[in-house]
């Protein structure tokens, strides 16, 4: 009686064992399936156009810094800048200075930490035009080295980064809303 006892306490214990390694095999899958999921996720996003992303400008790439450019403007640059670039401000390029004023305005208490500038890139033309008077507070931004910018408006945050570009026909409201998610989670400038 004692051997039945024996043999029918080891197949217990062994389907016992047996029931346990599955449990622990079952609960070691769950969590590769999410750890290689979550890479597969990881990956694919990396791979696809635009897919996860908020912003509405087009980062700039590669990197480029207003030292770079030899910046050179009076006052303050420890500010986030909305910054109008042309080579001939012609109507389209007046209308988004307009733009850009509205947005600095629409940014109420936050409208303390953005500056506004333009530069012409026709080198020869550095000189505030008419057509800025309107605008007392646009700062006129001098550059060095013309040949890494694209017409357009760009975002510049406080350590000289510029950070997004936009065409002069963009809607003014996508600058507004990537300008502000940029002033909700930055604690410079």
């Amino acid at each position: 009686m004692s051997e039945t006892s024996n043999d029918s306490d080891s197949t217990q214990a062994a389907a016992v064992q047996r029931r346990n390694r599955l449990q622990l095999i079952g609960i070691m899958m769950i969590g590769f399936l999410t750890l290689g999921g979550s890479y597969l996720m990881f990956y694919l996003a990396q791979n696809s156009d635009g897919w996860g992303t908020t912003n509405n400008g087009t980062f700039v790439q590669p990197e480029i810094t207003t030292t770079q450019l030899d910046w050179q403007v009076e006052g303050n640059t420890r500010r986030w800048w909305l910054w109008v670039v042309s080579p001939d401000c012609t109507a389209d390029c007046q209308q988004t200075v307009q733009h850009m004023q509205a947005l600095h305005i629409l940014l109420n208490r936050e409208m303390d930490r953005v500056r506004r500038g333009f530069t012409d890139l026709d080198l020869e033309t550095q000189t505030r035009a008419s057509w800025m008077a309107p605008f007392p507070e646009l700062a006129l931004v001098d550059i060095g080295d013309a040949t890494l910018l694209n017409e357009g408006v760009y975002i510049v945050d406080p350590n000289g980064n510029l950070v997004f570009h936009y065409a002069m026909d963009t809607n003014p409201k996508l600058v507004l809303q990537d300008l502000k998610k940029l002033l909700k989670v930055s604690h410079i400038g």
